[in-house]
């Protein structure tokens, strides 16, 4: 595995270098100070990881990673900024990690870790990636979501149900919620078609997790999963829909 470091202050790149080196197997490609010279350097080398700053000259990081994100196999992109209000936006570019600075070194060691068991995992078993559907994109099993400061990398199977809240979107798994700051049409669209209903306008339910499907006002249905208390209601335009689905 390849990375490159894009960090402009010298201490800062010296010393996360260190730790990848230490704690990992990963091979450090290019170190360089500003944006543009690292795309640059991405337009002719390709590397696994990008370890961005966001603070950095001539390009800013998330501009870089918003380029990069849009690429046919983009590199995985961890930030390391001392800029913790950039969580959300770094969540729209599907970064794999938000590490702030200065460095927690079990933090980082844990990160290496990830993305090494990335690599040595077989393709099939693989975490965080999807075998392609024949004669279609491939779908991705995880999605990113933001929690404080943090990118959290979650299996789209621990999640349980997502409800509109206005502007933002609440994803539901067992143990958390998380407030997305993005529609719920446009979270739906990252999860994949196979595992998920979108049974109302302002939910959409795991299939997986129902535990429960019983009767409600107008001849349709509230749904009841496991491990929740929640009740998800079935609206009248998606009942038929809904019969299909769950052969009913």
């Amino acid at each position: 595995m390849k990375a490159l470091i894009v960090e402009d202050e010298y201490l800062a790149r010296q010393e996360l270098a260190y730790l990848i080196q230490e704690h990992s197997a990963i091979e450090i490609a290019a170190s360089v100070e500003d944006g543009l010279e690292a795309f640059k350097f991405l337009q002719e080398q390709v590397v696994d990881v990008v370890f961005l700053d966001i603070n950095i000259p001539s390009i800013d990081g998330l501009l870089l990673a918003k380029n990069l994100h849009k690429a046919a196999k983009p590199p995985r992109i961890v930030f390391v900024t001392a800029y913790k209000e950039f969580a959300v936006e770094a969540f729209e570019v599907e970064a794999f990690d938000y590490i702030l600075k200065p460095y927690n070194e079990t933090r980082i060691i844990s990160l290496l870790a990830k993305l090494e068991a990335l690599e040595q995992a077989p393709p099939a078993t693989a975490p965080h990636i999807a075998a392609p559907l024949p004669e279609s994109a491939p779908v991705s099993r995880t999605v990113n979501l933001a929690k404080g400061d943090s990118i959290i990398v979650t299996p789209c199977d621990d999640i349980y149900y997502v409800e509109a809240d206005e502007k933002v979107t609440l994803v539901y798994t067992a143990r958390d919620r998380y407030v997305m700051a993005m529609s719920i049409s446009e979270f739906v669209s990252r999860l994949p078609a196979d595992s998920f209903f979108r049974c109302h306008r302002s939910y959409c339910v795991n299939i997986h997790k129902i535990r429960e499907i019983a009767p409600w006002q107008n001849s349709t249905y509230i749904i009841k999963l496991y491990d929740l208390k929640a009740e998800i209601p079935v609206s009248r335009s998606n009942i038929k829909a809904f019969r299909q689905l769950m052969h009913l």
